[in-house]
């Protein structure tokens, strides 16, 4: 069972919000964009293979100040505050979607307490900038006088018309027709994409992401020392899988996956067991030898 809504004060006094879950060798686990600490998607496998996951609320999500978002550099002392304060000396870095920037940033900046990289369907390149028609509507969508309707009116829509929702959401998350994604998608994959949707908020967080990830990364990303595991689907619509390859280029001895998985959700879907199969021989591989 997941610890949640622990919370760890900065020294200048903002909020970190973080869950705990698992025992073992420590992850810190950047989560992706409308989620935050109570995330649970991918993290039973993680803790089942005897690994322990510190996931932060990033800034503006959850209760963490979004304050800590002023950038990146910022949000990462506040993480390393909190490794601090656990009396954790190194972590594996788990980098997902919006949380690419954030795993780049603290790899790049603290190499001493990183012990590994994975980057998975991350950001890792400029993805949504203000010229961009969709930048633009979810600014207008996400906006934290707006967030909270939009997705209470998603987690009824989830919960009256859940297959319609799914079906609807497709385009948004694979470059797949929608009835060769369906062949992939299990009973139980549909069960964990509608528990991840009802978890999902925005708060500030969004429009904080937003910000950091129109940034160039190229210049953090050649400064990375510790081994990289860069994990992408080809046909993912949501994340463009040339951020992977312009990881790959740019990360020195970086480990590049593509994946031919249906998506941006590569936790799930009929391939997801090779990508769990590629990414713990990697974090095994890893491990401290005792």
């Amino acid at each position: 069972m997941k610890e949640i809504n622990r919370h760890y004060k900065t020294k200048d006094g903002f909020n970190v919000e973080y869950s705990i879950i698992g025992q073992g060798e420590p992850i810190l686990l950047m989560h992706g964009g409308h989620s935050n600490c109570n995330e649970e998607l991918g993290y039973s496998e993680l803790t089942e293979r005897g690994y322990c996951v510190i996931t932060p609320s990033r800034p503006g999500y959850g209760n963490t100040s979004k304050e800590l978002g002023e950038n990146v550099i910022t949000a990462c002392e506040a993480y390393l505050e909190l490794l601090d304060n656990l009396r954790i000396p190194q972590v594996h870095i788990i980098a997902i979607s919006a949380g690419g920037p954030s795993g780049i940033y603290f790899a790049s900046r603290y190499p001493q307490r990183v012990r590994s990289l994975t980057l998975q369907s991350a950001v890792a390149d400029k993805w949504l900038t203000p010229d961009d028609k969709l930048y633009k509507s979810a600014q207008l969508m996400f906006r934290p006088s707006n967030e909270k309707y939009l997705w209470a009116m998603m987690r009824l829509m989830n919960k009256l018309f859940p297959n319609f929702l799914f079906k609807s959401m497709i385009p948004s998350f694979s470059k797949l027709q929608s009835e060769q994604v369906l062949l992939q998608i299990s009973d139980d994959d549909r069960r964990q994409f509608k528990k991840m949707l009802n978890r999902q908020r925005s708060g500030y967080g969004f429009l904080i992401d937003l910000a950091q990830t129109g940034e160039d990364l190229n210049s953090v990303m050649s400064t990375i020392q510790c081994p990289t595991l860069i994990m992408h689907s080809i046909n993912d619509a949501t994340v463009p899988v040339e951020h992977a390859r312009i990881a790959h280029r740019h990360i020195p001895n970086a480990q590049l996956c593509e994946l031919d998985l249906w998506g941006h959700l590569i936790w799930l879907g009929k391939g997801a067991p090779e990508m769990y199969h590629k990414l713990f021989a990697f974090l095994d591989s890893k491990k401290p030898v005792m």
